[in-house]
């Protein structure tokens, strides 16, 4: 009898591997007993913590069943004093809860957020309680099916998810302390779960609060442009914790690579989300901003708000300042405040300026901003970029298989420049139209980016922290470690030749989505048209500054830890060949979103 259980997505079995079970002193485990503890203004969990400034209500590891008879586990905290019943804030992973599993102390730094700031309850990527039952709110601390010390298997988002959330969410909503009414929120894992549960229609969910959270697991984190990424899933699932099975992405992408029920179902359906909606995104992660954007392309409703931030996710998570806009919100539609919330713009966008002061919450009425100018810039084989295709055909190549340490002085880069004469901004997302061969395979893994170069052609990074939070927590800016969560490079793109077939249902006229239902292999030197999108990017370019735009057999991006630096292998061999210049058909380019000013 197998060890595992027998689950299908639609036709499609499972596939499970061991989780490591948690143990007493790691990662903050304090054991599975029930406790209830009052946490009296002005406690600390420790002599540098951030103390509760109200009588806090502690429920430890309460039981919540799920439909199927599961048991969840939960940490309950909630203001004593309240004069009457609260809503409830859930943020939902499997992370761990209440101090448990990751925290910022892991990070260098800790992303700028002073130890102090918190009280070492938060879930990592949710809000403290400490703050938020001084707001008047009780936050509901879950750890999803299958981890820690909940039962069943660890389930890795879909429908299943959001099936377990409903449950959730109807339970707690009928506790005696509890308006009847609740938010989801949260960064990440706890953003992407909101698209899930939401659909699911709960009826006591009355607003959510997905602060970057990606909402197609396949195109945009798994199997981005249909090149897997493998590496990135394993750190993650040996940093989880659980005494059932998980299900295993990294399995299921080697037995299911093309898109099927199984892959069909990480997809959120946007349209069933029928709430208010606060969405955050920026720029300076590769795991969540198109899946933010479409939330919010896609929610058939206007009560939605989306704003583009200048920093890191886990930074802006806890600044006082978008504590208490969030505040703003959930007041609106939890509590049932008057506070003119829907006043708020609709879009905030940020801009970054690298070397240069960023633009910072700068409204819009819609996404894409209906402000932006399409311009295509053709290759060329000076390295240049142009208005209008040289009339020389020509190639430009690169070696596509050398090694790759994503720290950003990987070589063979094929680049191509265009300098500005006035100040302009890029955004939204670039569109790639490359006509590429290779003469030694049948398939070319291509990786695409955009950089900003100053006026004597030194190409700039964008620090997510700004250098005095940093500092503040003892790492200069030269100490910043050269990893994706802290420095921004620019807009990614990635595409395999044999995944070029366009997804023309799920596509927009800004944004390539591709198919990944077949391998359309080339002949060997035989030139293909390939057309993909690289991520959305809001930069600032100033006269004589360049755009530069660059392609590669291997990621250009920075790594997300420093254990993933020279782990990513793409399946390349030989000189990848670019088409560049001439009158015909087989001139490459790309189309930039460009806003002036």
């Amino acid at each position: 009898m197998s060890e595992f259980p027998t689950v299908k997505t639609g036709d499609t079995p499972l596939l499970f591997r061991k989780i490591q079970p948690p143990t007493e002193g790691q990662f903050g485990y304090d054991g599975p007993e029930t406790a209830t503890i009052l946490l009296p203004a002005g406690y600390r969990k420790s002599e540098t913590a951030r103390p509760f400034t109200v009588n806090t209500i502690f429920e430890k590891n309460i039981d919540i069943p799920l439909r199927d008879g599961t048991i969840l586990k939960a940490d309950i905290f909630r203001p004593e004093n309240s004069s009457s019943k609260v809503p409830v804030l859930l943020p939902w992973s499997p992370y761990g809860k209440s101090g448990r599993g990751m925290t910022l102390a892991m990070l260098p730094g800790r992303m700028g957020v002073p130890e102090s700031w918190l009280s070492g309850f938060e879930k990592f990527e949710a809000p403290d309680p400490a703050d938020w039952t001084a707001r008047g709110y009780a936050l509901v601390h879950v750890d999803s099916r299958g981890a820690w010390d909940s039962e069943g298997y660890l389930c890795w988002a879909g429908t299943q998810e959001g099936r377990d959330g409903y449950d959730v969410i109807e339970y707690v909503a009928k506790l005696p302390w509890c308006n009847g009414n609740v938010a989801t929120v949260g960064n990440s894992w706890l953003g992407r779960a909101q698209w899930y549960i939401a659909a699911q229609q709960p009826p006591s969910l009355k607003c959510i609060a997905p602060l970057e959270g990606s909402s197609d697991l396949y195109r945009e984190i798994h199997v981005r442009g249909g090149i897997a990424c493998t590496p990135f899933l394993e750190w993650m699932m040996g940093n989880l914790r659980g005494r059932g099975p998980m299900e295993d992405p990294v399995a299921m992408l080697a037995k299911f690579p093309l898109m099927n029920d199984y892959w069909k179902d990480k997809r959120a359906d946007i349209s069933r989300i029928t709430v208010p909606a606060y969405i955050l995104a920026s720029y300076s992660t590769f795991l969540h901003l198109p899946g933010s954007l479409r939330g919010f392309e896609d929610m058939p409703h206007d009560d939605k708000w989306l704003r583009i931030h200048d920093t890191q996710e886990w930074h802006d998570l806890y600044q006082p300042s978008n504590n208490d806009e969030l505040q703003l919100f959930f007041d609106r539609y939890l509590k049932g405040v008057n506070n003119d919330w829907e006043k708020t713009p609709k879009v905030r966008v940020s801009l970054l300026g690298f070397n240069t002061q960023n633009i910072v919450n700068k409204p819009f009425t819609n996404w894409p901003v209906p402000e932006t100018r399409y311009e295509r810039l053709y290759l060329n084989k000076d390295g240049t970029l142009s208005a209008e295709s040289s009339p020389d055909a020509a190639t430009v190549s690169y070696q596509s298989d050398i090694d790759c340490e994503q720290v950003d002085n990987d070589p063979e880069e094929a680049c191509f420049a265009y300098k500005f004469s006035k100040r302009t901004c890029l955004l939204g997302s670039t569109r790639a139209t490359l006509f590429m061969s290779c003469k030694d395979a049948e398939d070319m893994d291509i990786f695409l980016q955009i950089r900003r170069a100053d006026s004597s052609g030194r190409v700039l990074l964008n620090y997510n922290i700004p250098e005095a939070d940093m500092e503040a927590c003892g790492v200069p800016q030269e100490k910043v470690p050269l990893l994706n969560t802290y420095v921004y490079l620019g807009p990614h793109g990635q595409i395999r030749a044999s995944h070029r077939a366009i997804d023309q249902d799920l596509s927009k006229p800004h944004y390539i989505q591709h198919e990944h239902l077949r391998e359309e292999k080339i002949p060997k030197g035989e030139v293909v048209k390939i057309e993909t999108s690289l991520w959305p990017g809001g930069m600032i370019f100033e006269p004589g500054e360049s755009l530069v735009f660059k392609v590669s057999g291997h990621p250009m991006y920075l790594a997300e830890f420093p254990t993933l630096r020279g782990q990513f292998k793409a399946r390349n061999t030989g000189l990848h060949f670019i088409s560049v210049g001439g009158q015909g058909f087989s001139s490459s380019y790309i189309t930039v979103p460009f806003l002036d000013g």
